[in-house]
This record gives structure tokens, C-alpha cells and sequence, in this order.
């Protein structure tokens, strides 16, 4: 009996630090102006082996419509939308890949995906043109 529960809990400290090493699970974005969670945007594995991220639930009322995107996602809701699609692994971080910003309408390359804080932080560098670049801190939802 001792084994088995040793063994269980052996087997769930190497799952949680797995799933810690991996962007792939929903986050909380942050808005960077305010400091308000504005949705739960969810990073999975894409069919063609890249990382996509989508939103999955507008927390702020703010985020529930595209309000500032233009043509056909004008006026859409945010949930289920990408915002985040074809991103490459390169060593410990991810990038190359493109992003869209519903708050701004704004879509940017994703210059690098990163892990930071024992992987319960998430901070995406995208750019408009190579050197007007932003970062943005996400945080793991548990």
C-alpha cells in the first residue's frame, strides 16, 4: 500500500512539473494599461504541430465584443476567437508566429513566447515592425 501511494504521489509531482514547463493550458490576460483581467485565453497544440491560443471566456464585459476590429470580425464576440497561431519552438521559448489583439484591433508578429516564474507566467514580445515591439505578461490559470 505504501508503494502504491508513493508511487501516486511521485507520478503527480512529475505531472505538475510537466504541465509547468509548457505554455499549453488557459491564462489570464492582462490588460496592460489598466492591470484588469480582461479574458482566459486558452494555448493548445495546433494540427500542424505549432502552438495556437484562442479565447475562451471574456471576464471583462470590455473584451466580450470586437468593438475595436475591422471588417468581418467587427462587432464579433471575442470568445473563440485566435489570438495567437503558428508558433515554432525554438529551445525553451516559442515564436515566428502571428497574433491578433482584439482591444485594439490590432494584429503583430510574435517575435518569442516565453515561461517565466516556474512556468506560472507567460510573456509574449509581438511587433508591428521589428523594432515596435510590446510585451505582455499572461498568468496560468490553476
Amino acid at each position: 500500500m505504501r508503494k502504491s501511494l508513493f508511487a501516486l504521489a511521485l507520478l503527480s509531482v512529475t505531472f505538475t512539473a510537466t504541465a509547468q514547463s509548457s505554455p499549453v493550458g488557459r491564462w489570464k490576460t492582462i490588460d496592460d494599461e489598466t492591470g484588469k483581467t480582461m479574458t482566459i485565453t486558452e494555448v493548445y497544440s495546433a494540427k500542424n504541430g505549432t502552438l495556437a491560443a484562442k479565447i475562451v471566456e471574456a471576464i471583462d464585459p470590455k473584451a466580450a465584443t470586437c468593438t475595436e476590429c475591422s471588417g468581418a470580425k467587427k462587432g464579433k464576440p471575442t470568445t473563440g476567437m485566435l489570438v495567437l497561431w503558428d508558433l515554432k519552438q525554438a529551445g525553451n521559448s516559442w515564436g515566428n508566429g502571428q497574433g491578433f489583439k482584439p482591444s485594439t484591433g490590432d494584429s503583430f508578429k510574435v517575435k518569442s513566447m516565453k515561461l517565466v516564474d516556474n512556468g506560472q507566467k507567460l510573456e509574449i514580445t509581438g511587433c508591428k515592425m521589428s523594432f515596435l515591439c510590446r510585451t505582455a505578461t499572461w498568468q496560468r490559470v490553476n
